[in-house]
C-alpha cells in the first residue's frame, strides 16, 4: 500500500519535469508570435502551437530563449530564422515587393466583388423599371369585367 503513493509522486514529478521545458514563457511566444511553425501539420505560430511534441516548434523555443538569454533583440532573432529557414520562417509576410500583393489583394478582391454586386444590382433595377406599355382597349375589358364581376356580388 506504501508503493502506491511513491509511485504516484514519482510520476507526478516526471509528469511535472517533461511539461516544464514544453511550457514557454512570455518572452518567449511574444517572439515566436512573428514567426510560423514549420512542421507542416499545423498552422499556427512558433509562439503559440499548442502540440506538446511538435518537432519544430519545440527546438524553435529553445533556440528562442538562447538567443534571448544572449541577450539579442527581437529583430536579430528574426533575422537569424530567416538566415536559417528563408522567409517562409515568417508567419506575416514582409510588406515588401512581392510579398504586398498578399497585404493588397484581399482588400482589391472585397472592392471588386462589391463593384460586381453594385453593377448587377443597377442592371436589375433598371430592367424592373422598364415597364411595357399596356393596350388601352386591353385594360377596359379588365375594367369592364371587375366592375360586372363586384355588381354580381352585390
Amino acid at each position: 500500500m506504501r508503493r502506491y503513493p511513491i509511485s504516484l509522486c514519482i510520476l507526478a514529478a516526471l509528469a511535472a519535469a517533461q511539461t516544464g521545458s514544453v511550457l514557454p514563457t512570455p518572452e518567449v511566444r511574444r517572439v515566436g508570435s512573428y514567426l510560423a511553425c514549420l512542421c507542416g501539420s499545423c498552422k499556427n505560430t512558433v509562439g503559440d502551437c499548442p502540440m506538446l511534441v511538435c518537432h519544430y516548434t519545440k527546438p524553435a523555443r529553445l533556440k528562442i530563449a538562447a538567443m534571448l538569454k544572449e541577450g539579442k533583440s527581437n529583430q536579430e532573432i528574426h533575422d537569424q530564422f530567416v538566415k536559417d529557414e528563408g522567409r517562409r520562417a515568417m508567419a506575416v509576410p514582409p510588406a515588401e515587393g512581392f510579398h504586398l500583393l498578399a497585404w493588397v489583394m484581399p482588400f482589391a478582391v472585397v472592392a471588386a466583388g462589391l463593384v460586381v454586386v453594385f453593377l448587377v444590382l443597377r442592371k436589375m433595377m433598371a430592367r424592373a423599371q422598364t415597364v411595357p406599355p399596356v393596350d388601352q382597349r386591353v385594360l377596359d375589358r379588365y375594367h369592364s369585367q371587375i366592375e360586372d364581376d363586384i355588381a354580381k356580388l352585390d
